[in-house]
């Protein structure tokens, strides 16, 4: 095997993109956001080539208060990556049987295998946040939860899954913004949940929630990284960059291949009428 040198400089070191106060002061122009995006995204391919050719194991996990970015920033990572070795799990409310289950049982049934990225997209820490807050849990739950978490997350690093963290934190002043925003475009009303808005109500308790898991589940093994999320592009960059930072992978993208000529089909060979198909309509759009 023939390793090629590792690219550098490494992402975090050639550009770091600072937040600004809202998303909508100093916003990141879309031309140089592109560009920059498809730059990480090629080293995101070229991550995925090494995680497959040596069997590594990876989660992320992404948190944060609601309309902070984590789903823009999940797809802007999963994009251009193979379906086959990267996945999101995005688990809804557990079963009736599930909640009899131990804690951990339905997120560990989703772990990677070797070569696979997963990416979480919210994770085993709804009982730190949400289900605290809201009193879907029982305290002696909430508390089993904040003891044991550290040990699971250190038995998944000790395993050799590489663990990432996420958090990404929004003013209250944008998250609001976000909301608003929502409630006029058709596309994005499904977001607003009544659990979500409901948590506008609690800013509070959340807050108090995300200092306290942040107390008890901080470790070395598995700490916790925040992404600045008021602006949302460059919370992406910023949160991209790191993840490839934190992945000590080799470029061991292919060569570019030279395809032979295609093969002549038998002169026998007579394709069907093409009146035989049923063809999409083509729908009238106005050029510029």
């Amino acid at each position: 095997m023939s390793k090629k040198s590792k690219h550098q400089p490494k992402p975090e070191q050639k550009a770091v993109y600072h937040i600004s106060e809202s998303e909508g002061s100093s916003k990141l122009a879309n031309a140089v956001y592109e560009e920059e995006l498809g730059r990480l995204q090629i080293e995101l391919v070229k991550m995925q080539y090494w995680v497959k050719h040596t069997s590594t194991r990876i989660i992320i996990l992404f948190e944060g208060r609601d309309a902070a970015g984590k789903g823009g920033t999940i797809k802007r990572i999963t994009e251009p990556l193979n379906p086959r070795g990267c996945r999101v799990v995005a688990l809804s409310m557990p079963s009736d049987r599930e909640k009899t289950e131990w804690y951990f049982q339905r997120y560990v049934a989703h772990l990677p295998a070797a070569g696979e990225i997963v990416c979480f997209d919210r994770s085993w820490y709804n009982r730190a946040g949400v289900e605290h807050v809201m009193d879907f849990c029982t305290d002696a739950q909430y508390q089993e939860f904040m003891q044991t978490c550290p040990e699971f997350e250190r038995m998944l690093v000790r395993s050799g899954i590489i663990v990432l963290k996420y958090w990404f934190s929004v003013s209250d002043d944008e998250q609001e913004r976000r909301f608003q925003s929502r409630t006029l475009d058709p596309a994005r009303r499904w977001k607003l949940s009544p659990m979500d808005l409901e948590s506008r109500d609690r800013w509070v308790e959340f807050s108090q929630a995300k200092d306290n898991m942040f107390a008890h589940t901080n470790i070395p093994e598995a700490p916790w990284f925040t992404v600045e999320a008021d602006d949302k592009k460059r919370a992406r960059l910023n949160c991209i960059s790191h993840v490839l930072s934190k992945i000590p992978y080799v470029d061991m993208t292919p060569e570019p291949l030279q395809l032979a000529p295609r093969k002549i089909a038998p002169e026998d060979y007579v394709r069907p009428p093409l009146n035989e198909q049923f063809f999409v309509p083509q729908i009238e759009l106005e050029m510029e």
